[in-house]
């Protein structure tokens, strides 16, 4: 299973990246992800056809599980994030992808933010948003247990929903051609397949 970090904090190596990236290690444990620190590309998330922006975009369309990270700015997710997320096609950019928000903040004023304004984003470009957004205290996620109660819940969902994950519990086990192995990858709660900066200080210092 291919598993991507895409990291939306303004500021590079941030504790965004670090709790995305064991969000994605908790619900994939065994797989290593592969981190997209958005930061990195600077001025090139402005324009189109930057060669290493096209590489990125490649990487997420192509990964089964894609944890979409951000700091809580302004109340939403970043513009840095949202650049990125209009590099992708509506409604077909993330189609086959499962999509994890998560956003951090500095306390529980937004913690419906996940779910309420990056999930439908996701989802308008096609993404599979079956899990519940993850809110997370930007000071105390590493020690708080949140990530590992949440992965706890929800890895055997991931796995159900992926791809290797439907092949290995087909019945000729591993590598058997199942045509209903897809079945479950359907937007949650419709049953329709997918088709579906100014930093605010007071929210995160990382």
């Amino acid at each position: 299973m291919t598993v991507t970090v895409v990291v939306g904090n303004p500021k590079p190596a941030s504790r965004t990246l670090a709790a995305g990236t064991l969000v994605a290690r908790g619900l994939r444990p065994d797989t290593e992800p592969t981190v997209l620190d958005l930061a990195s590309y600077g001025p090139a998330l402005l324009s189109w056809g930057d060669p290493a922006v096209a590489d990125a975009v490649r990487t997420v369309a192509e990964s089964e599980l894609v944890v979409f990270a951000s700091p809580t700015f302004k109340a939403t997710y970043t513009g840095l994030l949202k650049l990125f997320l209009e590099q992708f096609d509506g409604g077909t950019g993330l189609a086959g992808v499962l999509a994890v928000p998560v956003m951090l903040g500095a306390g529980p004023a937004h913690a419906l933010a996940p779910d309420l304004l990056l999930k439908p984003v996701l989802v308008e470009l096609g993404a599979t948003a079956a899990l519940p957004g993850l809110y997370l205290a930007d000071r105390t996620f590493a020690e708080d247990g949140a990530i590992d109660a949440y992965a706890e819940r929800w890895r055997p969902v991931v796995r159900a929903l992926s791809r290797s994950g439907a092949a290995d519990a087909s019945p000729g086990g591993p590598g058997t051609s199942d045509p209903n192995q897809n079945a479950g990858r359907s937007d949650a709660g419709t049953g329709r397949p997918n088709s579906d900066v100014h930093t605010s200080k007071a929210v995160e210092h990382a």
